[in-house]
């Protein structure tokens, strides 16, 4: 493990993550145990991918689908510097979805 990131949530608890390497280049100062201090909150880390949740279920709930259950999957790491990312399972981002639907009640009346 290359290092910790420290998320604060709103009330003040520390949630720790293994580090992601960052793309972009620059390094961020750690402290001497190779902990870092991420800039946002963990809640404020996974807004995006709330957002990216919510979105898909408008998109599987809409039109002419209409399942009774919609499951979606991401897998997420977490980076000091961009928050929450949309991890990639393949070479594409990682993203389960499951549809259910439920058998149709049998009509009041009906012969069995």
């Amino acid at each position: 493990m290359d290092g910790v990131v420290e998320f604060r949530t709103g009330d003040g608890a520390v949630v720790a993550v293994e580090a992601v390497q960052e793309r972009s280049g620059s390094r961020l100062v750690s402290r001497g145990d190779g902990t870092v201090q991420a800039a946002r909150t963990f809640e404020g880390a996974l807004d995006g991918v709330r957002a990216a949740a919510e979105s898909a279920l408008r998109v599987f709930r809409d039109g002419s689908l209409r399942p009774d259950g919609v499951e979606i999957e991401f897998g997420v790491k977490l980076s000091a510097e961009t928050g929450a990312i949309i991890a990639k399972g393949t070479a594409e981002g990682h993203l389960v979805v499951k549809l259910s639907w439920s058998p149709a009640a049998p009509e009041a009346g009906a012969a069995s």
